[in-house]
């Protein structure tokens, strides 16, 4: 099993609110090697990995798991797998044993509070190139009273991913990783001057410079446009009259 996805671009999708990024860019043509689901993700969207951590009896004997339990009950008795999970219930034909023990060894680390991490460390364990996460969110601005628990395990194992190599890229508008905090306020207490650090990425290297240096985002070629009703291709400014 080790190294099958060696060099391979995934896309992990959660149930949080940004799992609707996943589905929008998957709609304007994005694509990955392979999409891992945690969960109850696994019937709205097409994926080819299921990690679900809890056993199958959390979801089919309890109603401990809220609103995830009645889609699970639905979908896991003819589900085709794989569903990574902690043990075997011969009422999910899909199940397989996660290999934990493999992951621990390969990545020297063993701390997992939540689902997302294990899906993150397997993808560590098979050597992945790039990992996209979408509905991994934990907190959200517009809801400043509730949080889910474990962002710090999920952001232990993103950090030992991007030190092995791997690639990372957050759904923008995403807590994880403060990738939703304007790039003016992500470095705490620079975020206080009156013209603060900001970073960037500079051929291929990150940098930090104050705001007012920072170079601007490349100029592109492309053309505001509008498509209109008949498929014919209008050049925004032309449809404004400007």
């Amino acid at each position: 099993m080790k190294g099958d996805m060696e060099g391979a671009h995934v896309a992990i999708v959660g149930l949080g609110s940004t799992q609707g990024t996943f589905t929008s860019s998957v709609a304007n043509g994005k694509s990955f090697d392979e999409v891992w689901v945690i969960n109850s993700m696994m019937v709205p969207i097409k994926h080819d990995r299921v990690f679900m951590m809890d056993p199958a009896s959390r979801f089919l004997d309890t109603e401990n798991a809220g609103s995830q339990t009645e889609a699970l009950r639905r979908t896991l008795g003819t589900h085709p797998g794989p569903i990574y999970t902690c043990t075997l219930d011969e009422r999910v034909p899909g199940a397989v044993l996660y290999p934990l023990e493999e992951v621990v060894k390969a990545t020297g680390l063993c701390y997992f509070n939540n689902t997302v991490p294990y899906a993150i460390a397997f993808a560590i364990y098979q050597k992945v190139e790039k990992l996209y996460l979408y509905g991994i969110d934990y907190s959200y601005k517009s809801n400043l009273v509730m949080a889910e628990a474990g962002r710090a395990c999920a952001e232990f194992w993103l950090s030992s991913a991007i030190a092995r190599g791997i690639a990372v890229e957050v759904a923008h508008d995403s807590t994880l990783l403060d990738t939703n905090v304007p790039e003016e306020e992500k470095l705490y207490g620079y975020h206080r001057l009156e013209d603060p650090l900001v970073m960037s990425v500079s051929k291929g290297s990150l940098t930090v410079s104050k705001k007012s240096e920072s170079a601007p985002p490349e100029p592109t070629d492309a053309r505001p446009i509008l498509y209109g009703r008949n498929d014919r291709v209008v050049v925004l400014k032309e449809a404004l009259n400007v």
